[in-house]
């Protein structure tokens, strides 16, 4: 899962399931250890008009031989001896926290000693340490645990970027993004992403919890059991994430696709509706929400939700972008052109929507607009690559023989 973000949220003609999953680029990590849950009783089986949210946790055809305490926990950011001993032979302990810092980042990501190699899974700090292995959520997991073993004070932080959805077989996989926030008492705080490509200073990020990480945490590994098609897995895993904090969304919405694929639409509508009630402008809920009434002849329910979907997606940028993405691809150079004008109207500080727009105009034979609007992703760009690129473009653009 290398990608991040959400495909269309409109049902298409076979419907897609559309599940939430953390990023595996990108990474963030908690220190608490994981909350220990008391067993829970089975509720006594009733019609589907009785479907209430207590019973898909508690009652779920699903649960199989898992009830109660049912998954392995583990303190996601324990720090093994081979960790204690790693950090005792590059960083100074006694140094200041700048210097902890940057002896840390250095030993980690700025020499070949360590070697880190990237997959899809997702793993415990002590795991990822071990195995040199994993995904970005594996990667923050453990530098948190090492950062904050150095006495530094490091919290997780959830971080808004633009929706880049993929797909695995029939599920459509939107990855959100966490990195870490460092708080140093005598300077700025850092920010340690290990996505740097997709990192944006100017995207809005927020601190969160380590419960909430601990959250994302099995959800993401219960995305992977999904995946795998092993539903008791899955849910074991979405109710464990859930356990770590009730009000966490994606993970209500991923249980609500599992038990939709399983056959069982009464346990996802409800799962699908709790997902809003914590999230009332959770798109993907309203969305998997339309595809199901759709299944279910419920028109008039299924429009109230897709007309939402369509009006929120519609004020997204990114959004615009896709659709414009997709004119261009088909050659509706005018249908593109709109598009971007729209998503940079939303917002301006985007130089792929500048780029494409300048293409948009090139195609349409309009060289001089494709030349002003090149010039501009030029200096939207931040990245001193995309400025060389954009930079070359622009120069084979004023030249009228040149290719392009």
């Amino acid at each position: 899962m290398n990608r991040m973000g959400f495909g269309s949220l409109l049902p298409a003609a076979a419907p897609l399931a559309r599940a939430a999953f953390l990023r595996s680029t990108v990474a963030a990590t908690m220190a608490a250890a994981v909350v220990s849950c008391a067993s829970v009783e089975r509720m006594p089986e009733a019609g589907p008009e009785t479907v209430t949210a207590e019973r898909v946790l508690m009652n779920s055809p699903l649960a199989g031989s898992f009830t109660g305490g049912d998954v392995a926990q583990s303190d996601i950011l324990q720090v093994s001896s081979e960790m204690a001993l790693f950090l005792d032979r590059h960083v100074d302990r006694d140094a200041n926290q700048n210097l902890k810092l940057g002896q840390l980042i250095y030993s980690v990501i700025g020499e070949d000693r360590f070697l880190l190699s990237y997959d899809d899974s997702t793993r415990t700090a002590s795991g990822t340490f071990a195995s040199r292995r994993g995904n970005c959520i594996s990667f923050t997991n453990m530098f948190v645990a090492m950062a904050r073993d150095l006495g530094l004070k490091v919290n997780f932080q959830e971080v808004d970027i633009p929706p880049d959805w993929s797909m695995t077989g029939e599920t459509v996989l939107l990855s959100q993004h966490v990195n870490a926030l460092v708080d140093l008492k005598s300077a700025l705080s850092r920010v340690v992403d290990f996505n740097t490509l997709e990192y944006n200073v100017k995207n809005e990020a927020r601190v969160i919890s380590d419960e909430r990480a601990r959250a994302h945490f099995y959800n993401n590994i219960g995305v992977e059991h999904m995946l795998a098609d092993e539903s008791e897995q899955a849910f074991a895993n979405f109710r464990q994430s859930l356990r770590e904090e009730e009000s966490f969304s994606p993970a209500w919405v991923n249980i609500g696709i599992l038990h939709r694929r399983e056959g069982y639409p009464e346990y996802a509508e409800t799962a699908y509706l709790e997902a809003l009630e914590h999230d009332k402008l959770n798109l993907m809920a309203m969305s998997n929400l339309a595809n199901l009434y759709v299944e279910q002849g419920k028109t008039e329910q299924a429009e109230r939700y897709l007309s939402k979907v369509q009006s929120h997606r519609m004020r997204n940028p990114y959004h615009r972008y896709q659709l414009a993405n997709t004119a261009f691809n088909e050659g509706d150079y005018g249908e593109a052109i709109k598009n971007l004008k729209m998503a940079i109207r939303q917002r301006d500080d985007e130089d792929r929507f500048y780029f494409l727009l300048s293409l948009s105009y090139l195609m349409s034979g309009e060289r001089d607009e494709a030349q002003r609007w090149m010039k501009k992703a030029e200096e939207v760009s931040q990245l001193s690559e995309d400025q060389k690129k954009y930079h070359h473009k622009l120069d084979l653009l004023k030249n009228p023989d040149g290719a392009y």
